[in-house]
């Protein structure tokens, strides 16, 4: 269910970007994107790091 989402905003991202042209647009949306994944991944795993020390 949450990926159809995903796929469903990133294609309206692409449709907004190619009617209005700001191309630019789609890459900064995905370094956001990837630098989300960071923080929820690295978050998700702070608690198992506390356990090693």
């Amino acid at each position: 269910m949450r990926i159809r989402y995903v796929t469903k905003v990133f294609g309206d991202l692409v449709r907004f970007a190619a009617e209005n042209k700001v191309w630019w647009i789609v890459p900064l949306v995905v370094v956001l994107g990837l630098l989300a994944v960071v923080v929820f991944t690295g978050q998700a795993v702070t608690p198992f790091v506390y356990t090693l020390w």
